[in-house]
């Protein structure tokens, strides 16, 4: 499964792991099919590291899943934080996910384990590399607002034809 990230600066694929992470797949997939991020600003971004959007306040405090609060990590050995382009949840410590996400800039191995990685970009790095000029305050914030305007989400024609939804 897939879903186009439609940004101020450009489009994002990403692949999503629902076989992997199911419950965080879940969440994302029916956030972005409710509408939920259309227009959350991307609130924080730290060149080489990351940036980070999923917050409907904007403020980087909010957001929460479809059961209404948090929910447990799917940790897997398997899915690192080892290139440039890995989705990963954001959280405030273990088993808080809620609505927040990052891309990563550049391997973060010190991330592993901590946070639950559900995909990795398959198209727009280049978009990525624009997201990463973006000049920001002290607080990592972008100076110019960005905004995720929409997500569309695109049907694996293949598990599709196999009976998997």
């Amino acid at each position: 499964m897939s879903v186009t990230l439609h940004t101020d600066l450009g489009d994002i694929k990403i692949e999503v792991f629902c076989e992997s992470v199911p419950k965080t797949a879940e969440n994302f997939l029916a956030l972005c099919a409710s509408g939920y991020y259309d227009g959350c600003l991307w609130h924080r971004n730290i060149k080489g590291f990351m940036i980070q959007t999923g917050d409907p306040t904007g403020t980087g405090k909010g957001g929460q899943s479809i059961w209404g609060g948090k929910f447990e990590d799917e940790i897997r050995s398997t899915l690192k934080h080892n290139a440039r382009g890995i989705v990963s949840m954001a959280n405030s410590g273990p088993d808080t996910n809620g609505s927040q996400f990052f891309i990563t800039y550049a391997k973060q191995p010190h991330l592993d384990a901590k946070y639950t990685v559900f995909g990795k970009v398959i198209d727009g790095i280049d978009v990525l590399d624009e997201f990463e000029k973006v000049p920001v305050d002290g607080k990592n914030r972008p100076l110019k607002q960005l905004r995720l305007q929409r997500v569309t989400i695109h049907a694996n024609p293949i598990a599709e034809a196999h009976g998997k939804p």
